[in-house]
Parts: structure tokens; sequence; C-alpha cells
């Protein structure tokens, strides 16, 4: 009999509600011998996922819980197995307790992604939606979570299968080419294979050219503040973060080594580094933060230039700014709004194509740097969610599946053997094999569970 897993699925803090679960053969008879119903009908003679009314039982049978229980029949389910959950009251202590109850009945502890492996491997989920599951729990915005939500219900396995099954149909018909080499490809064949690899490269095309806005949904973009000592940096990052995160005093070179937060700005997940002031010091401590300040802007792939409004340009000024420059996106924000302002704006302008008028201490005018920032960085209509790539693994096997389609589809059309065109035909249905988990690879699936938290 396969094992019965059990986990904690909820966190470990205390909350109003947690839950036990259980997956496998076992699962079901399991629940039954720790749970008693007020009803006094048995668990397991419930009908699948109907919620029972009882008291979750220690092995020595004493009360652990008033809690609620309910019972599926694989194979629908989550798992594709049998599967069990209590929600109990929640208590750290009446869970692990509870755990151990289950452990004592004779199931044992579920791996990380445990629950989710076993549905993939149960056919519930292919590996694109398995990935997806993660994404979505770690998803830090809510376009990260919508474009989550809809690979999980299978926007981009419909697609990529679509292919998969032609490119299969593709094959199996110049094995017969090759079978009986006295058949010709009709020309009505070759005309329609040739536009069902035109789709699919198309098709897969689209898939890689989105990966780029993926890994910025899943993963955020570099950002850095930069700008001249008090003009207003780290006020403006405690603004944006909406506490007081970094030290702020009147007294030049406070800030003297990066500091990074994430935070949403315009819907678009930032990891944000607050700098020291750059200037010429001769104080070696915060030499090196502005060192790492000038370094930290080159690398960004956005830059928020801070300058005081309410003074004139300086040569600091001019150093922030150059470093901004150096940067492949980059915001000038003019501090101190509230204040008279000195600050030469035609200049600012010559530089930067984005400019923002702000009071960081009163939290004004952070709606238009949200704006501009949401601009900056198009998280895609809603209608393509689901249809964004943030997996480099999967953005890898659609670039070979798709430069095997582009071969198959140049052979087509020189008129060379069949053998040329049957296998990039099969490499291209090879690598959609392993984006899907159609060819199962165990390095790979395990570097992908290894994500999970316990308990999903």
């Amino acid at each position: 009999m396969p094992d019965t897993i059990a986990a904690i699925a909820t966190g470990s803090v205390r909350s109003a509600i947690g839950i036990l679960r259980l997956s496998g053969e076992g699962a079901i008879k399991i629940a039954s011998s720790v749970f008693k119903a007020y009803s006094g009908k048995p668990l397991h003679e419930y009908k699948s996922r109907t919620l029972v009314y009882g008291e979750l039982l220690a092995g020595d049978g004493s009360v652990l819980d008033v809690c609620l229980a309910t019972i599926s029949r694989g194979p629908n389910t989550y798992t594709g197995e049998d599967t069990a959950e209590f929600h109990c009251h929640g208590s750290p202590t009446v869970l692990a307790a509870g755990l151990g109850a289950l452990f004592k009945a004779g199931a044992r502890q579920a791996l990380a992604g445990e629950f989710t492996k076993r549905a993939f491997l149960n056919g519930r989920l292919d590996l694109t939606q398995a990935e997806a599951v993660i994404d979505l729990i770690d998803s830090e915005t809510e376009a990260a979570a919508k474009n989550a939500a809809g690979q999980l219900g299978g926007a981009v396995s419909q697609k990529a299968a679509k292919i998969y099954d032609a490119l299969i149909d593709i094959s199996a018909h110049f094995h017969a080419v090759l079978d009986y080499p006295d058949e010709d490809i009709e020309p009505f064949k070759k005309a329609e294979f040739e536009q069902t690899l035109e789709f699919s490269a198309l098709e897969l095309e689209k898939l890689i050219d989105s990966f780029e806005r993926g890994r910025v949904l899943r993963d955020g973009i570099k950002s850095v503040i930069v700008g001249r000592p008090n003009a207003g940096k780290s006020s403006l990052l405690n603004a944006l973060l909406g506490y007081e995160r970094a030290i702020v005093t009147p007294i030049p070179g406070t800030t003297r080594d990066t500091i990074e937060e994430r935070l949403t700005l315009g819907g678009v997940l930032l990891r944000l580094t607050d700098t020291a002031g750059i200037r010429q010091t001769e104080d070696a401590v915060e030499s090196i933060g502005v060192r790492r300040a000038i370094e930290a802007a080159r690398e960004a792939e956005l830059v928020l230039a801070v300058f005081d409004g309410s003074e004139e340009l300086t040569e600091e000024d001019m150093e922030a700014l150059n470093a901004a420059k150096a940067a492949k996106r980059s915001i000038a924000v003019i501090n101190k709004s509230d204040l008279p302002q000195k600050i030469d704006l035609d200049k600012i302008r010559s530089y930067f194509g984005s400019i923002c008028s702000v009071s960081a201490l009163d939290r004004l005018g952070l709606d238009k740097l949200d704006r501009i920032v949401s601009e900056m960085f198009e998280q895609g209509a809603p209608e393509t969610a689901g249809e964004i790539i943030t997996s480099a693994r999967q953005a890898e096997a659609i670039q070979r599946a798709h430069s095997s389609v582009e071969a198959a589809l140049s052979a087509l059309r020189m008129g060379v053997t069949a053998d040329a065109v049957l296998t990039e035909a099969e490499s291209a249905t090879a690598a959609l094999g392993e984006l899907l988990g159609k060819t199962l690879r165990s390095d790979v699936t395990e570097r992908i569970f290894s994500r999970f938290c316990v308990g999903k």
C-alpha cells in the first residue's frame, strides 16, 4: 500500500483556523480513527466533500479539539488519491498534537510539495500547472497572482498541448513516409504541415517573448534610489514602504550602506535599494557606501534619482544624475515639493524622460510616481493572464521547441529528405514533453517540488 502522508497545511503561528491534511490509500481510514462525529456516524461513511462536526482525538482517545472534518475519494481529488482534512482552531500546539495522532494511526510526515507532486504523478496536473501552484503561493503582486492562477488553470498547458499533438501527427506521417519511401507527400498535406509548423512557431515565439515580463512579475525590478546627501532618499523609501525603515536625520552621510526592501509600486514589484548620498568625502566608511551606490545604479533596471527641489542643482546632484544615466530606466524625483522651488527643471528634463514632484515627508505626489512606474513596466492585458512565462526552465524548453520547429519548417520548404523533417519535429515534441512533464526527469521534478512548503 502506498504511504499515506499527513501535514499541517497552514502556517506555524496562531490563527483562526488551522488545517491538517492527509492523502493516500489509508487517508480515510486513518482520519476516521482519530475523529468522533457528534452525529455518531463514522467519518468513513459520509459522502465525499461533506463537512462533519465533531472531535479530533489524541492517540489516547482524549479530545484535542472540536473541529470540522471532510473526506474525498480519489481519483477526483487534488492529489488523485483518497484525501481527508481537519479544519481545527489555529493553535500550533493543537495542530502538532493532531499531526502526532495521525502519525500514530499510520500516516507519515509529508515532504515539501509532496501533495502537489502526487497530483502531478497521478495526472491531475501537468508540470507547468504544478509550478504555477508555488508561483501562486509566492506571488507578491495582484498581476503575478492572476498570471499564476491562469497557468494553474491550464493557459500554457493548453497552448503547448495543442502544438505537441500537432507535431505528433506530423511525426506519424513522416514515419509512414520513411517506412514506405515510394509514397510521396501529397501536395495538400505538405501545405497543411507547413501551415501547422508556422502556427506552432508563432505561438512558441509569443511565449518566449513573454519571459522578460514574467521575470519581472515573479522576481521584481532591481531598483535603486540615488541622490546627494539630504535630498530625501531615505524619506522617499520610508514613504513608499509606509513605515520608518531607514534612519532620517539632517546630518549628511547618515545612510552609509545600502538598505534593500521589496515593495509594490504601480502594481510592479520593486527590489528597492536605498544608498549612501553621493558626494566627495574623506570618511573611509562613507566613501565605500558612495562607491556601492554608484555600482548599484549601474546594475539597476530602474533608478529613482532624488533631488531637493527647494535648492539649486549642485555638483553632487550632477554626480547623482550621471549615476542614474547608467541605468536602463530612470525617473527624476523632485522632493520637497511643499517648499518654494529653486531647482532648474529644464536642466532635469534634458536628462530624464520622466519627472515626478513629491513631498516624501507629507507623502504627496506618490500617486503620480505610481502611475509612471506602472506605465514603464506594462504587466500585460488581463486576457493574457496565465500566458506569461515566469520559469527559466519553461522558457528554455520552449526555446528549444521553437528552434526545432523552425528547422523542421525550413527542411519542409527546402524539400529535403523526410528524415530531416522528422528529426526536428521529434526534437520539438521532446522539448514540449519536458515542458509539460510528459517526459519525466527526476532531477527536474525534484528541483521544482523542493521550492514548495510542507503541506502543499
